[in-house]
């Protein structure tokens, strides 16, 4: 079993609640100051989700991989700090000190901090390493599991990532699973896919796969993820009984909803909604393509949108041209992600600049070697 932790931190030269009181303005300048201070050096990453006045500190703003992957590939970068969860904060540690990247820096790790280690991800959270261990040994006990591919969606623990590179399995996103998918069938017969079972669902039913031939394993059944042995043997893909708590809001009755009170009103939404949404909707599709739908909409048109609160409150701000609605009646916004604020940011790059770097994220060398050959394989297939 592999874990990843943050690594032993120094002790801080700055106390977190002293941040907690000290004003927006105060907060920014000071966060200006460390950004002028180590120029090149600091990249900071801020994810889609994140709140507005977190997200304008930011050096670049986009899904976490892709976040993760520009990062990496700069030269000049020698400290990254993700304004996102822990899951993001592993991947780009995974990136940006693989070995490749470690020769070229003459050894030299980037540090990547995560302003507050509370921001997890309850998606990833219901997946963990022992659950899917335990989950392929007794399918094993059912089916040969030398013809199963596991899939793990980006959104996962990097001891997931690994497991995948172990088991001759992959990572996906949610703009590239169905070629992961597809991709997936040509080297074996089934799939074992986590930990969002909406993102496999709507994926492979677009590609014809039916919901009987995709089991939904329960980790916490007494007994082969509450199936029995023939739903095992007729699957296709058994999916992992995981989801987002921020796109399992969004029901049904929202969409019919919005086109009763707005007629010609069209409907968007990320694959991570359930199957009966995603049937509804205009359009379906990762984070990077909602913004594109937008971006691309003529004036005038009416959007409502199922996805994070504070993505689609933005998409109406930079698109006064929109009639934008939020799908649900109520308010949805990614809680954990919501946990980085200003003192955090202030206080983890004020350390960082005084050489007390706390927050780091270290994945130890043999999960980041099998979790970086789990994502090599989707990007050669991507």
């Amino acid at each position: 079993m592999t874990t990843t932790a943050p690594i032993t931190q120094p002790t801080p030269r700055f106390e977190l609640d002293a941040y907690q009181a000290l004003s927006e303005d105060v907060l920014i300048h000071r966060i200006s100051q460390v950004r002028e201070r180590m120029g090149s050096e600091l990249i900071i990453l801020g994810h889609h989700y994140q709140r507005d006045e977190v997200i304008q500190q930011s050096d670049l703003r986009g899904d976490s991989y892709k976040l993760s992957k520009i990062a990496a590939e700069n030269d000049a970068c020698r400290a990254i700090v993700f304004c996102g969860v822990h899951f993001m904060a592993e991947t780009a540690d995974i990136l940006a000190n693989q070995p490749d990247n470690l020769q070229r820096r003459d050894g030299q790790r980037v540090k990547v901090i995560l302003p507050d280690l509370a921001a997890g991800c309850s998606m990833a959270d219901m997946a963990a390493i022992e659950q899917v261990e335990s989950a392929w040994n007794e399918l094993a006990e059912v089916t040969d599991t030398a013809e199963m591919t596991p899939i793990t969606y980006v959104n996962s623990a990097a001891s997931l990532k690994a497991f995948c590179g172990r088991h001759g399995g992959i990572v996906c996103t949610s703009s590239n699973a169905e070629s992961v998918l597809r991709w997936a069938f040509q080297q074996r017969d089934r799939v074992l896919f986590f930990p969002d079972q909406h993102l496999g669902r709507n994926t492979a039913l677009r590609m014809g796969i039916t919901n009987q031939q995709m089991p939904v394993w329960d980790p916490f059944a007494d007994d082969l993820g509450g199936l029995d042995e023939g739903a095992i043997r007729d699957s296709k893909v058994i999916l992992w009984n995981g989801n987002c708590s921020v796109h399992q809001v969004f029901q049904p009755e929202h969409v019919h909803q919005f086109r009763k009170q707005i007629p010609g009103i069209q409907v968007v939404v990320h694959p991570e909604c359930c199957q009966q949404v995603n049937d509804l909707a205009d359009e379906s599709g990762s984070t990077g393509k909602i913004i594109e739908t937008i971006q691309h909409a003529p004036a005038g048109s009416k959007w409502a949108i199922g996805t994070e609160w504070h993505l689609v409150n933005r998409l109406k701000q930079q698109h006064p041209d929109l009639e934008i609605h939020f799908l649900a009646p109520i308010v949805c916004m990614c809680s954990t992600m919501y946990r980085i604020d200003l003192p955090h940011l202030c206080w983890s790059l004020e350390n960082l600049a005084a050489g007390t770097p706390v927050n780091v994220i270290h994945v130890d060398a043999e999960t980041a070697k099998w979790s970086l050959i789990a994502l090599q394989r989707m990007l050669d297939v991507s």
